[in-house]
């Protein structure tokens, strides 16, 4: 085994779906608003999916909705809907740097998690930025209903959303990617059991 260490960390949080002004406001909004808040006005004029219809393989119908965020100006990215991303401190062990950066972007910490799951899935990218490909591993967390993250100054904007709605927001293919995988083995309670930590990155699964 030759183990190595990711660069980056992304943590993706879901709840289930609630009603209230979150919820309502994502049925107002619809796909094409969506769009437009996404990429500009320019945009704004494309067709709303029926409700129901998949978004790249992903059911409209799913009970949960997906937590956002937007990259505030003046980072890399501006204006990027998002989950937790950061890089790993020294010395620190990967589902540490993945807890803690939660903690540090969105508030949320150990006493609000009701479960911390490995995506199975690592990424790489070419940034630009420091002319390398970057590693990162990817995790999500199950908040409680009703639960609300308390904004960094690394973001400047958040929504609850529909796994659809995130995926018509998501950027990138590896963020769709890890969407699917949160509604394909994360819901069943069977199948996610695979895929859950300790909050001590232990498997929950012995």
């Amino acid at each position: 085994m030759s183990p190595f260490r990711p660069d980056l960390v992304e943590v993706w949080i879901f709840r289930d779906r609630t009603p209230g002004p979150s919820a309502a406001s994502r049925s107002a909004l619809g796909a094409a608003g969506l769009h437009q808040a996404s990429w500009g006005a320019a945009d704004a004029g494309a067709a709303a999916p029926d409700s129901g219809i998949l978004a790249d393989g992903v059911a409209d119908d799913a009970p949960i909705e997906i937590l956002l965020m937007r990259r505030s100006p003046g980072r890399i990215l501006p204006g990027l809907w998002q989950c937790v991303s950061g890089s790993l401190e020294a010395g620190e062990s990967v589902t540490d740097g993945a807890l803690r950066e939660l903690r540090e972007e969105t508030g949320f910490g150990a006493d609000t998690i009701e479960a911390f799951y490995d995506l199975d899935q690592v990424n790489q990218f070419h940034e630009p930025s420091v002319g390398a490909i970057v590693t990162s591993a990817i995790f999500a967390v199950r908040m409680p209903a009703g639960a609300e993250p308390i904004l960094s100054h690394e973001h400047n904007s958040m929504r609850w959303v529909s796994p659809s709605d995130a995926v018509e927001l998501a950027v990138w293919p590896a963020y769709r990617e890890s969407i699917r995988r949160i509604v394909e083995n994360l819901l069943d309670p069977g199948r996610a059991i695979w895929f859950e930590l300790t909050l001590g990155g232990a498997r929950a699964r012995q």
